[in-house]
């Protein structure tokens, strides 16, 4: 049986290991001086090189060598520590033997000489697993452990570990490896295998892993045995489920030229040809990024680890969008990862994305507006007329198998306008956290409000009206009903409207303005100037 990849090219010297520079040279130094900690902690992502350190480390302080060639992979113990055979070298997945009483039979046997090597190695993986109880076991044992024993601690969640665990040894944090890096050590792998790739390939492969050294190697793994002797770009796209990288410029070159319809028909060709939509996503995020780095800084170097020609073509985008889109556009299509797993229609939330970032309203670098008609109820003077009043009087635009509220007068409710308006945020953190991200959004795209004495009216443009459909449901108008009533007090009936402006229903029309109540009758007039005639106020008291 063949064995993995990264389990055939794991580091087996210091100097195998990479991008960890900076821990393993003051590991060779500490070995060099005679001044080997007890107790290490090995921090940091997964596959980034923490437990073959380790293993590396145990094989150095065992190694029979001469002490400028170790560890030397010749002699015994370096051999039987490769092989997983050495006695002296103690593996224990903290995630399985987490209980007090497997640390207490650690304790119990720490105790005891190593048998064939100079010191016991005790390598604990995913060491945050262990119990309070267990740490707490643990604790003397770390602070004076006898002189024969040596202590690596490994984990990729330190900020799980007690403090009083972490004073007791010396801390190294392992690094993302850079893609670069990454890539570069993958093309010594397929030369000696004997096979042929893309640098390319080897590059989206190397990001793809992002800075584990063991994903990218079961990737290359994986690629080998594709049934070709060439690892190409196109069959590492098509294992990935990633987009092509000129698709991802067109939909972004979409977003720049505002052009919607053509963003649309390309999230369309996607879905059909079955395309991984988060991973597409992701890549339009990296592509953004690259498009904010150039905006900021106007350094190509940055971004070292795309092709040439990838870049060339960020440097043209960046000039034709603004950076405040580009930042809009980040923080919109991140949160639209999260909203692309599951669903009738998979493809919605980025659909909506790419509307909202087109539509303008990464205009503003504030929160997602508040609706028109909330913020100009608590202006007096107002600059444009037309959002004056909380809401227009007149007929409802609402379909007519919506439903309607109560038949009487709707009267608009200046007050409780301004009070939704300050509160806004938190109504919207409580429409997704009982109705979802995807009404949210469509909450959002709403071009108006209005609200009433018992009723709160959403209006959307014709271009939106699709998105109305979607949330005009009887579950959603009770549910947005009842978060109002929750902030407010008072029950509110829930209305979705197709039109520029929200309209209360049955709002009574606007009347000409009337004369004042103590203005004098014209005829009255007339007696009194032309006629010499009196009024004469009626005396209550004699009933007159």
């Amino acid at each position: 049986m063949s064995t993995a990849l990264y389990r055939k090219w794991r580091s087996q010297t210091f100097d195998e290991v990479v991008g960890q520079e900076h821990v393993t040279q003051t590991l060779k130094n500490a070995l060099r001086d005679g001044r080997v900690a007890h107790a290490y902690l090995f921090a940091g992502p997964r596959g980034t090189g923490k437990t073959s350190t380790a293993r590396i480390l145990a094989k150095a302080l065992n190694c029979t060598a001469p002490e400028a060639e170790r560890p030397c992979n010749r002699c015994p113990t370096c051999q039987a520590i490769t092989e997983g055979r050495m006695i002296d070298l103690i593996e224990i997945d903290a995630a399985s033997n987490n209980s007090v009483d497997d640390i207490r039979e650690l304790r119990d046997k720490v105790g005891f000489r190593p048998s064939e090597g100079r010191y016991k190695i005790y390598i604990i993986d995913e060491v945050h697993m262990l119990s309070g109880s267990a740490f707490n076991a643990l604790l003397k044992t770390l602070e004076e452990p006898p002189p024969h024993a040596r202590f690596i601690l490994a984990t990729t969640e330190p900020h799980k570990i007690p403090a009083t665990v972490i004073s007791r040894c010396q801390r190294f944090d392992f690094r993302r490896i850079p893609a670069a890096e990454i890539a570069r050590h993958l093309q010594h792998i397929v030369e000696a295998e004997g096979f042929d790739a893309e640098p390319d390939a080897l590059l989206m492969i190397a990001r793809s892993a992002q800075g584990c050294m063991r994903d990218a190697v079961s990737l290359l793994d994986q690629m080998f045995s594709f049934g070709q002797d060439r690892v190409t770009l196109a069959q590492v796209e098509q294992v990935l489920g990633a987009v092509n990288a000129q698709t991802v410029v067109e939909f972004v070159a979409a977003l720049a030229e505002r052009n919607t319809a053509k963003g649309l028909q390309l999230i369309h060709r996607l879905t059909l040809d079955g395309a991984s939509l988060p991973e597409f996503c992701q890549q339009v995020i990296e592509h953004l990024r690259g498009l904010m780095m150039l905006q900021m800084t106007n350094d190509p170097a940055l971004l070292d680890d795309l092709p040439a020609e990838t870049v060339q073509q960020m440097q043209a985008q960046a000039k034709k969008m603004d950076l405040t889109t580009t930042l809009y556009a980040i923080k919109r299509f991140s949160a639209a990862i999260h909203e692309l797993k599951g669903g009738f229609q998979p493809q919605l939330p980025l659909e909506l994305a790419l509307i909202e970032v087109v539509q303008g309203e990464a205009r503003t670098t504030a929160p997602p507006v508040v609706p028109e008609t909330l913020a100009a109820a608590s202006t007096k003077e107002p600059a444009a007329p037309p959002k004056l009043q909380p809401a227009q009087p007149g007929p409802p635009a609402a379909p007519a198998d919506a439903a309607s509220p109560a038949e009487t007068p709707q009267l608009p409710d200046p007050a409780m306008a301004e009070m939704l308006r300050k509160r806004w945020s938190e109504f919207q953190r409580l429409v997704k956290q009982q109705c979802g991200a995807k009404v949210l959004g469509a909450l959002n795209s709403a071009r108006d409000t209005a609200v009433g004495k018992s009723t709160f009216v959403f209006a959307f443009t014709e271009q939106y009206a699709m998105v109305r459909d979607m949330v005009d449901t009887p579950q959603t108008r009770e549910q947005i009903g009842h978060i109002l009533q929750q902030m407010t007090g008072r029950p509110f009936q829930v209305v979705f409207q197709i039109g520029e402006r929200a309209v209360l229903p049955n709002a009574p029309t606007l009347s000409v303005e009337s004369p004042p109540t103590d203005a004098i009758d014209p005829l009255v007039e007339y007696a009194i100037q032309d006629l010499g005639a009196q009024v004469v106020q009626p005396d209550r008291k004699r009933g007159q």
